[in-house]
């Protein structure tokens, strides 16, 4: 098996965790959040919009790597490095955005 069919497989298998989280991470939010239905309908709320947003995380980094392992991995060319820089421009800017509204402030903030 040459050298870029694992490439392949691995970027694939990367790219199917990223979804799985994806697609695991509402249900057990909801659950996690669920147990705190004693303490009010803000804190379930709040609890699972965290989780949600730390599942949806997950998932973007580990499509990130996927996309960065192929890219790499494979035959690499301008037009891909190209794709592969939108992509990833694009994917940040969907992680950084969704850690603010999670946490409240700027990551460089952390320490007020």
């Amino acid at each position: 098996m040459p050298f870029t069919d694992y490439v392949s497989l691995a970027a694939r298998l990367i790219e199917a965790g990223g979804v799985l989280v994806m697609l695991l991470g509402p249900p057990v939010a909801l659950a996690l959040g669920a147990r705190l239905w004693h303490e009010g309908g803000a804190v379930v709320y709040r609890s699972f919009r965290e989780y949600l947003g730390r599942a949806i995380l997950l998932g973007l980094e580990l499509l990130v790597a996927a996309d960065i392992i192929r890219t790499v991995g494979e035959a690499p060319t301008l037009e891909r490095a190209l794709a592969l820089a939108v992509v990833v421009a694009i994917r940040t800017t969907l992680s950084f955005t969704l850690q603010v509204e999670l946490e409240g402030h700027w990551p460089w903030q952390r320490g007020r």
